[in-house]
């Protein structure tokens, strides 16, 4: 039961993938500049739940469904794939308005 946010997490990454090779988006338009946007907003994040977790704001609320592990206290492996997840949907949002604007 642990995994279960995790999976939940890759399969919801997985499907987003699906959607950018369908509609070229993001990697399969141009792999490149996607990597260094979602490298940096990724960073970003992790920046900010830092500080947050330093100023006492957030806090892991040890849930069944995620796992014990953790990157520094307070932020647990799972904060990586869905900060990953949370840029990349907006990414996709973002390029796919613009496509249908241009078109």
């Amino acid at each position: 039961m642990q995994w279960t946010y995790l999976i939940g997490l890759i399969i919801a990454i997985g499907g987003l993938v699906v959607l950018d090779r369908k509609f070229r988006l993001a990697f399969f338009h141009n792999f490149k500049r996607t990597a260094i946007t979602l490298s940096f907003a990724v960073w970003l994040f992790i920046t900010w739940d830092i500080f947050g977790i330093r100023l006492g704001i957030f806090f892991h609320g040890n849930s069944a469904y995620s796992l014990p592990n953790r990157i520094i206290p307070e932020f647990p492996i799972e904060e990586l794939f869905f900060l990953f997840l949370l840029t990349y949907v907006s990414l996709l949002i973002y390029r796919f308005i613009e496509k249908r604007q241009s078109s």
